[in-house]
């Protein structure tokens, strides 16, 4: 299992919902996909460093290395779009080729 990465934001607001709205820390973990545990850890973390808990906990991309990623996605999103319509080209031929009839 590979650890997730969150942003400051997400872990603010997750913490938030514990904290004033009192919902408790497996509902909100349930609820927002987070694994069991990790909450709990961010919660405390905020109670000992108030406003200072999360700061710096991802740093911001530069905008070159964004790009780079987007165009590798959206590179990879082409492929599996081109691997799709094929799919449907070969499927939609012949309808009794495939169906077991």
């Amino acid at each position: 299992m590979r650890n997730r990465k969150y942003d400051p934001d997400f872990k603010r607001e997750a913490v938030r919902l514990v904290v004033e709205e009192k919902l408790s820390v497996r509902e909100v973990e349930r609820n927002l996909g987070i694994t069991y545990g990790v909450l709990k850890d961010w919660v405390q973390k905020h109670r000992d460093h108030q406003d200072a808990a999360f700061i710096g906990s991802m740093s911001p991309l530069s905008p070159e290395v964004q790009l780079k990623q987007l165009r590798k996605e959206n590179d990879q999103l082409r492929r599996e779009r081109d691997i799709l319509k094929k799919a449907v080209a070969i499927f939609s031929t012949d309808p009794h080729r495939y169906s077991g009839s």
